[in-house]
């Protein structure tokens, strides 16, 4: 009798963010598939008796590659298991969920979607940072900072983004920020408008680094900026506050 396979989003690195559902769902998994997004916090609560296979990507290198994520979710499925393929964020916000849907069902085997609440939402909230607000911005527009290469040509339409007047959050830009602020501003992009980069999430070791598009690639350079980071493009990003970073949120 083959299992189930639930594919959790563990949301932005806080336990108390994480839904019950998704609670409910792993703590009577049998397997579990990991990358090192959830945090520590929320990987110290798997079961124990569960097995546990890390999928996590270190130093730029797969632990394991795509392919054997996604044979290993069927292989413990069809031995009955329950399996939970764990995920930062959302797994359907460039989570690669949506692949993993796609090779389960082909299998015949029971799937669930369990959303996360993604880091593109939660973590400048965090800081004090309001995607949306009347005096602003209307609109938010979310995108990856890493396009897949093998694209015969980019999806993303820089000359329109740089015309949008509202919120630019991008997931995934850290190593290519330079280049984005360049050419939102050669598209026109205004070269004073706000940047914000929250690295970790809402880890206790998080820091939001701020600049503008014309000096933000140097400031992160010399901040020594790294990933995971969330990139929020706008004028909301003046509305952040300071003193928020310095604490550690929903911890009473």
């Amino acid at each position: 009798m083959a299992g189930k396979v639930y594919l959790v989003g563990s949301g932005p690195g806080s336990e108390g963010l994480l839904t019950q559902r998704g609670r409910a769902v792993i703590d009577r998994a049998d397997v579990v598939l990991y990358d090192q997004l959830p945090g520590e916090e929320i990987l110290a609560t798997l079961p124990g008796r569960a097995e546990k296979i890390d999928c996590g990507k270190y130093g730029g290198k797969h632990t394991l590659e795509q392919d054997e994520i996604e044979t290993l979710m069927v292989d413990r499925a069809k031995k009955g298991k329950i399996v939970v393929r764990l995920k930062g964020g959302d797994p359907f916000m460039f989570g690669r969920g949506g692949e993993e849907l796609e090779t389960v069902r082909a299998a015949g085997i029971p799937v669930e979607m369990v959303p996360g609440i993604t880091s593109a939402l939660a973590v400048p909230a965090s800081m004090g940072i309001p995607l949306t607000h009347r005096k602003y911005a209307s609109q938010v527009t979310i995108l990856t900072g890493n396009e897949d290469p093998t694209k015969p040509e980019p999806a993303l339409d820089w000359k329109l983004l740089a015309q949008i007047r509202g919120t630019i959050v991008i997931l995934m830009g850290v190593a290519n920020l330079g280049k984005i602020a360049e050419v939102l501003v050669q598209n026109g992009k205004p070269a004073a408008t706000p940047v914000a980069i929250i690295e970790r999430g809402l880890r206790k070791d998080r820091r939001i680094t701020t600049g503008t598009l014309a000096n933000i690639a140097a400031i992160a350079k010399n901040a020594g900026v790294k990933p995971p980071a969330v990139i929020v493009i706008g004028d909301v990003v003046t509305l952040h506050d300071p003193a928020l970073a310095d604490l550690v949120p929903y911890e009473d």
